[in-house]
């Protein structure tokens, strides 16, 4: 089993930043792929961005390329997310998940945390 965390969600506005945390306990962090996802009112979950547990490579949906960025330490079984130049777009909850196959698919997830609130006013 894996508890994942997430915090650092918050009101900012557009423009800003909010970097985003998610916190690991359990099995062993590095074995797994790390994925943010968000949920929007009335929308389906969305792929957000990828490490992946090698920490070689990272993946990102094209509507946050260039403006999230996705880091992750294995040390302290954190992973973070940079989220810059917001757009009230981006509104959604925010969910951290672990999988051994994890990618831009919310199914090959094992392990989801609870969320937490990005609001980005206009």
């Amino acid at each position: 089993q894996v508890q994942l965390v997430e915090s650092g969600g918050g009101l900012v506005q557009a423009g800003g930043s909010l970097t985003l945390s998610c916190a690991a306990s359990g099995r062993t962090f590095s074995n797994y792929n790390i994925g943010w996802f968000r949920q929007a009112p009335g929308k389906e979950r969305e792929f957000v961005a990828q490490f992946s547990w090698s920490g070689h490579s990272t993946y990102y949906a094209d509507s946050v390329k260039g403006r999230f960025s996705i880091s992750r330490d294995n040390t302290k079984n954190t992973v973070h997310l940079q989220m810059n130049s917001l757009k009230p777009e981006d509104t959604a909850v925010y969910y951290c998940a672990a999988g051994t196959h994890g990618n831009n698919d919310a199914r090959r997830y094992d392990y989801w945390g609870q969320g937490t609130q990005v609001t980005v006013s206009s």
